[in-house]
């Protein structure tokens, strides 16, 4: 089994930064790929970054790519999302996800361990 918990979360103004980091533990070894998502109210969960541990490939959504980066410390197994230049629709809670293998890396239902997520609010 592996546990993820998240923390970095929080308000911050239009333009400000913020670094979520996720720490895994447990079972680790059945980690490969990790990603970070994002939940809006009500709506479906959203990809928005996700790296290759095993060879430090990244990948990045659309709607942060220029802004947000994914990277990794794998002596302190922790995964990081570098949040910049931040915008109110940016707001959400964020979520780690943990997986050996995953199909596509961008699928939320691809992951089998997920932590419980940071709240990210960002005023006008």
């Amino acid at each position: 089994q592996v546990h993820l918990v998240e923390s970095g979360g929080g308000s911050v103004q239009t333009g400000g930064s913020l670094t979520l980091s996720c720490v895994a533990s447990g079972d680790t070894n059945n980690i490969r790929f990790m990603g970070w998502f994002r939940q809006f109210p009500e709506k479906e969960r959203e990809w928005v970054a996700a790296i290759d541990t095993a060879y430090d490939f990244t990948y990045d959504s659309a709607s942060v790519k220029g802004r947000f980066i994914i990277s990794q410390d794998n002596a302190k197994n922790t995964l990081y999302l570098q949040m910049n230049d931040l915008k109110p629709d940016d707001s959400a809670m964020y979520y780690c996800a943990a997986d050996k293998f995953v199909d596509k890396w961008f699928a939320p239902a691809d992951y089998k361990f997920w932590g419980q997520g940071t709240q990210v609010t960002v005023s006008a």
